[in-house]
């Protein structure tokens, strides 16, 4: 979701990391992404348009047991490293294919001294896993991502890696299909524990700041009322995600997992509409290490419609002219209340791992008004009832993106935006 402005970012022709040499872009007919004429004083660039320096191994395995209040509070407010390691053509992975530049070590620095305490990193393996039955990942991708991920713990963030795109039916060389027949399920969920297994045995090290998240917005790719059998197999992922990532020992015995419903869609995740939490017999922890994974976009046609015949452009209570019928502070409150009655008062963190509004203002003058009033007011319910809110951040700075930070020169793009959430986290 959220990869609407792909044809405009395709358009971009020099990308920079920040503070890194700058490079022309190329969009290579195999999806590779590559870029040409770069050099770089510490590694070279990859095929994915990254860095294929080998990460350095710090040491991240001193264990802080957290409980679920405790995580949830220090976590507090996220951020996206959206449209980045999802990003892909053809099938193949790539940081740049979508038109963002090389993640920078910089990146995370600005993101910290935004105030930010969490980190969301949407991954997508696609055709970087190999044949049955081993199904094993490209390692130069893998590499990159535990990079990436060391470029956040060093700041000291809580940071969050998943399987993003590989569920989609509208990307190329997508598997994880809750949709497909019984028959292919079981090799499905074969593929899934098995990469999984690679991951969680890459991390297992990894210190109580790292989390898992199973997967991203899985459904069959049909709005409404979710169909059974295919929540019967998303449940399954999920178990199979659980399993996978324990078996493996240290500590990913007990580190927290993250677990979505129905397309992380509140409603259908705390609603009875057969969303399961995993068994976790495997876990070492005498409590719940298990959190709950759900997204916020309501209304649509305020935070993501970009046909401008049918968005809206104004939010809440002080609209006075183009705002929906629903979704209000009252819709706000009410979803908020669920999320906190379904799990967090049964000692499920919730963590809601993206929320936004594409930027408009191109459109109406006072838009940026209504845009951050929208966030505050969620992200201050989201606190309110014991969830972690995340902010959706794509790259794309300006017309109907969602980008708050230049991730080129590590600029602030959105001072305002970024105020109103601290205001809100930080409320009491």
């Amino acid at each position: 979701m959220k990869k609407l402005i792909l044809a405009i970012m395709l358009l971009t022709l020099l990308l920079t990391g920040c503070g890194a040499p700058r490079f022309p872009y190329e969009s290579e007919a195999d999806g590779s992404g590559n870029s040409s004429g770069a050099g770089y004083s510490a590694a070279e660039e990859n095929s994915d348009g990254g860095i294929s320096e080998k990460p350095n191994n710090p040491d991240y395995s001193e264990w802080d047991e957290l409980d679920a209040r405790e995580i949830t509070l220090a976590m507090g407010l996220g951020w996206n490293l959206g449209n980045q390691l999802e990003a892909s053509i053809g099938g193949v992975p790539s940081e740049t294919a979508w038109g963002n530049p090389v993640i920078s070590e910089e990146l995370f620095k600005t993101i910290k001294q935004q105030g930010f305490s969490t980190v969301r990193i949407p991954v997508s393996y696609l055709k970087k896993i190999g044949e049955a039955p081993d199904y094993k990942i490209d390692e130069e991708w893998l590499d990159r991502i535990q990079q990436v991920v060391d470029h956040s713990l060093d700041q000291g963030l809580y940071t969050i890696i998943n399987i993003h795109g590989d569920g989609y039916y509208t990307v190329d060389g997508a598997w994880l299909r809750c949709a497909e027949s019984d028959f292919a399920q079981t090799e499905i969920n074969a593929k899934f524990a098995a990469v999984w297994g690679q991951i969680a045995e890459r991390f297992k090290d990894y210190d109580e700041r790292l989390i898992f998240e199973s997967m991203n917005e899985v459904f069959d790719n049909t709005y409404g009322v979710p169909n059974p059998q295919f929540y019967k197999n998303l449940n399954a992922y999920n178990q199979t995600f659980v399993d996978a990532v324990r078996k493996t020992g240290s500590n990913n015995a007990r580190r927290w997992l993250l677990i979505p419903g129905w397309n992380t869609n509140i409603e259908y995740t705390a609603g009875n509409y057969g969303f399961e939490i995993p068994n976790d017999s495997l876990c070492a922890s005498d409590e719940n290490r298990l959190m709950i994974s759900v997204h916020y976009y309501d209304p649509y046609n305020f935070t993501l419609d970009e046909n401008m015949s049918t968005a809206t452009t104004q939010w809440g209570k002080n609209a006075t002219a183009n705002f929906d019928s629903w979704g209000q502070e009252d819709y706000v409150d009410t979803m908020m209340g669920k999320l906190r009655e379904a799990f967090v008062d049964r000692g499920f963190p919730v963590i809601i791992g993206e929320l936004g509004v594409q930027d408009k203002s191109f459109a109406v003058e006072n838009f940026g008004y209504f845009r951050n009033y929208w966030t505050e007011y969620v992200v201050r319910a989201a606190k309110r009832n014991g969830c972690v809110p995340i902010y959706w951040d794509n790259g794309w700075n300006g017309e109907r993106g969602f980008g708050i930070i230049d991730r080129a020169t590590c600029n602030v793009t959105q001072p305002e935006l970024i105020e109103a959430m601290m205001r809100a986290i930080d409320s009491q």
